[in-house]
């Protein structure tokens, strides 16, 4: 396994945020990134994970609710890449893609988009 520190992890998820459009980041809303060095045991290969309500779901209703939540695993990261490159290049697959999610975008468009 290709070894990296948790602190140089969350240094890639926050270059991969950086490098999201500044016209995307502006309508982000209340949504907190989080990096976990491990997934829960019953999805051991996963890579990132939205929780929430999509901004697309949202509604009046939607007022005082916890942020929703994107966190970003290190250790499947790692386990599957062989390079700190791959690791740059699938920790901005996976920041992009949990952030599609928060923008109501499926897994069937973001497989199709190539963010699979």
């Amino acid at each position: 396994m290709l070894e990296m520190t948790r602190e140089e992890f969350e240094e890639l998820v926050a270059e991969a945020l950086d490098r999201i459009p500044p016209e995307l980041t502006r309508l982000m809303d209340n949504v907190a990134v989080f990096v976990e060095d491990e997934p829960p045991a019953d999805d051991p290969e996963l890579l990132g994970l939205y929780e929430g309500t999509p901004l697309t779901e949202r509604g009046e209703w939607y007022a005082g609710v916890l942020p929703d939540r994107i966190t970003v695993y290190r250790g499947p990261t790692l386990r599957m890449c062989d390079s700190r490159e791959d690791v740059v290049a699938e920790t901005e697959v996976t920041v992009v893609h949990e952030i599609a999610h928060h923008f109501g975008i499926d897994d069937a468009r973001l497989h199709a988009l190539g963010y699979g």
